[in-house]
């Protein structure tokens, strides 16, 4: 739906999820994957793997891999979306956790045990705090940062949040986790707490993601959405896609084909629309007050 937009300079706040969005993790995941394998086959104590496992290690898709990997993180997180109905609260258990236990678990099942050794294992496990950023990412956060407060909704836990806003140079004011509520992505919890943690009313929200269903849950709550595609990200078949731009419950759609208006593509098509005001929903008496999160 088109929209209108007027600068005002308190109330701003604009957000980000991370994963897909920010940060091109298939690729980082990929080679980082790879590049271990590698050493582990070509280091000293490599005459000591077993046959099987040298083979399965030089012949494995490491992008398919780490596409399994990411496919847990989807369902850990569904599955623990709502505290458990017995107790009113479960143990939270983090992504860095799951990262951990997943990746040992995929090792099991491609015949992988024993490429790495523990401490090993802990490292790789963590590659999700170092992933590489969007090349249209931090110069279109920091001019955004400009006029807006920047925040994460991330189900991410804290410390990785932290360890990827400083290796991939985004500049947000404040981390907001899934980890803070409790509960993961898509429960009401995170949603609405969020907007209270920020002092502010879920119409005064927007969520900036490149998966809608994430932004059918925030909408939902009574947030704004603003989709923002990047390649190979939506879950969503394409008929679903489709259906969904056409019913108009996105505020801004920015597709893959409208980002060629944007030297980077991306966000920077997106601060493109806020520095010439097209393309905005009416908030606030006009003004775009509310804040944003990016996955």
């Amino acid at each position: 739906m088109p929209f209108s937009y007027e600068y005002s300079s308190s109330g701003w706040g604009l957000g980000s999820l991370v994963f897909g969005t920010l940060v091109d993790w298939r690729l980082t995941v990929s080679q980082t994957l790879a590049h271990q394998a590698a050493l582990a086959l070509n280091s000293p104590s490599s005459t000591s793997l077993p046959p099987a496992v040298r083979l399965f290690a030089s012949t494995i898709s490491w992008p398919d891999f780490a596409q399994e990997w990411r496919d847990t993180y989807k369902a850990f997180t569904r599955a623990n979306s709502s505290p458990s109905k017995s107790t009113g609260k479960q143990a939270f258990k983090t992504v860095d956790q799951h990262h951990y236990d997943s990746l040992v678990r995929l090792l099991a099942d491609h015949n992988l045990t024993g490429l790495w050794d523990p401490e090993q294992l802990h490292s790789i496990s963590r590659i999700w705090h170092f992933l590489d950023p969007w090349n249209d990412t931090s110069p279109a956060l920091h001019d955004l940062s400009k006029s807006f407060v920047l925040c994460t909704l991330s189900n991410g836990n804290v410390s990785l949040l932290r360890d990827l806003a400083a290796h991939a140079d985004l500049p947000f004011s404040r981390i907001l986790s899934s980890e803070h509520f409790g509960a993961y992505k898509p429960s009401p919890l995170v949603y609405n707490g969020a907007a209270e943690h920020l002092g502010l009313r879920a119409d005064q929200c927007a969520l900036v993601a490149a998966h809608l269903g994430d932004l059918k849950a925030a909408r939902e709550c009574g947030f704004q959405t603003i989709y923002v595609e990047r390649v190979d990200e939506e879950d969503w078949s394409v008929e679903e896609v489709v259906q969904a731009r056409r019913e108009g419950w996105v505020d801004m759609w920015i597709g893959l084909e409208e980002q060629n208006l944007s030297p980077l593509g991306g966000l920077c098509e997106l601060r493109g629309r806020f520095a010439t005001g097209s393309g905005y929903v009416s908030v606030g008496g006009g003004r775009w007050e509310g804040m944003g999160f990016v996955s």
